[in-house]
């Protein structure tokens, strides 16, 4: 057992500190010197730290010594059999999943409503998609988890997939069954993937939703920068023990950097130690947070911030209690529209708004003032800017067609015309709001007027789109 009061990184870049060393290596701001403004605005603490790899602190790419031990402790604390660290996002280490599990022509079963990055795997692999489409909640117009069944109908109709991708949770904090996806995907010899990236703290609370490596998922993509307290950027992959991680670390190393930001990894190490130390405490403490707020955004009126109550033991099989996500649309206001009052009238930056929802993050840095500014703020909001809510568009998820493979598609002799005209093209660009960065379309997909008119009601509402070339959405890419 390791001792999970040490952090390997953060100890060795301390040693670092203490030695005279001159440093004729990169970056060339040479612990800040060579940038005093860089180093004012951030603080010389930090850009002395920022440094190369060198044979005291190892290496990223080749780690024998503080990187290797570090990830040993975060394995443990986990209960994975390894854990990479990433300095990618968890963009990073989703595609590393994937890359790892599946190539060119090789099938993969997931659900639709999953981030673009893994879509963006199945460019770079040329895995083929097998979509289970999720099912729906008509109240809240949100997609949900993977049915159990779904699964089971998908790995039968294709036999020959390799791997089952699952989201744990989704962004609203929807859970699936893992624990019988990965028996139902492990008697058929195909690996289970997670997108554990809202799922961190799965690991270190009480009374949470399954995590994914402790039901028995193959690999998992965590982002400790949510919900783990690290810096932006930084993730873990998580392998279990019926996984290479020698061919993993192969396959990470196509696409990381050979250049690991210790600013990074050092949080990584950090808040590992502080997860395994206090997590439960933490947790125990935002899960009465949430609740607490949970209540009064429901006795406002008009909102409805839901949790266990919208389980139904298969396509919610259970649900994130620290997830603060609330249905606006009996306001009159879209998620969206309620997103950018907060931040524009009331300086309260929430995570996203969607055609319907809200979600605010609550983690461990957030107070019970915070709370309470956020419920006088959401209380107001009704009263001065409720509206009839007829015409409002209801449903967040649609299908999609899918008429070619992401790869195909996205590589494929191309046109761009403007989106008013494109019914019935197949898409070979992505569409999506951002956050939560799950798209409307992807390469492949058929582009039909219920899409073109969820386009354009979201430009009208005011959700940031992305993922086309033309920086303003009029114009998208199509198959010729």
């Amino acid at each position: 057992m390791g001792d999970q009061n040490r952090a390997p990184v953060f100890e060795a870049l301390n040693r670092l500190k203490t030695m005279r060393i001159v440093p004729f290596d990169v970056p060339g701001h040479k612990r800040g010197r060579g940038n005093p403004e860089l180093s004012a605005f951030l603080g010389p603490r930090c850009l002395d730290v920022d440094v190369n790899s060198m044979k005291p602190l190892d290496n990223l790419c080749h780690p024998v010594s503080v990187i290797k031990e570090a990830e040993e402790l975060c394995a443990e604390a986990f209960g994975a059999a390894h854990a990479f660290f990433m300095v990618g996002g968890t963009t990073s280490s989703v595609q590393s999943m994937i890359l790892s599990a599946v190539k060119a022509g090789d099938k993969i079963i997931l659900p639709r409503n999953v981030h673009r990055s893994v879509i963006n795997a199945l460019i770079l692999s040329g895995a083929v998609p097998v979509y289970v489409n999720p099912e729906t909640n008509s109240r809240l117009g949100i997609s949900l988890g993977m049915k159990v069944d779904g699964v089971r109908r998908a790995i039968e109709q294709h036999p020959d997939a390799k791997a089952v991708v699952v989201n744990n949770p989704t962004y609203y904090g929807v859970c699936s069954d893992i624990r019988s996806i990965v028996e139902l995907a492990h008697k058929h010899n195909m690996l289970v993937l997670a997108d554990e990236a809202h799922g961190t703290h799965f690991y270190f609370g009480k009374d949470m939703p399954a995590a994914a490596i402790r039901a028995g998922a193959d690999i998992a993509a965590v982002s400790m920068h949510k919900s783990g307290g690290s810096l932006t950027q930084s993730s873990l992959l998580l392998t279990g023990k019926n996984v290479n991680s020698d061919y993993v670390r192969q396959i990470i190393n196509l696409t990381q950097t050979t250049s690991g930001s210790y600013l990074l990894m050092s949080s990584l190490d950090i808040s590992r130690r502080n997860l395994a130390l206090h997590g439960e405490r933490i947790f125990d403490r935002i899960q009465s947070l949430v609740s607490y707020a949970r209540d009064e955004i429901n006795g406002i009126g008009d909102y409805y911030a839901y949790a266990e109550d919208i389980i139904n033991g298969d396509s919610v099989f259970d649900f994130d209690r620290t997830k603060l996500s609330i249905h606006t649309l009996d306001t009159g206001l879209a998620g969206i529209e309620v997103y950018d009052i907060l931040r524009d009238d009331y300086d309260i930056q929430t995570e996203f708004g969607d055609m319907g929802n809200l979600l605010a993050y609550v983690s461990v840095g957030d107070r019970e003032k915070d709370i309470e500014r956020l419920i006088s703020a959401l209380a107001e909001i009704r009263r001065r800017y409720k509206r009839d809510k007829t015409g409002m568009l209801e449903t967040e998820y649609i299908s999609p067609s899918v008429r070619e493979t992401p790869q195909r598609a996205f590589y494929a002799d191309k046109e761009q015309i403007p989106i008013e005209r494109s019914e019935g093209r197949v898409c070979s660009e992505f569409v999506m709001c951002y956050p939560p960065g799950i798209p409307i379309l992807a390469p492949g997909e058929l582009i039909t007027k219920q899409i073109i008119d969820y386009i354009a009601y979201a430009k009208e509402k005011g959700c940031t789109l992305l993922g086309t070339e033309d920086i303003e959405t009029r114009l998208i890419n199509v198959i010729k």
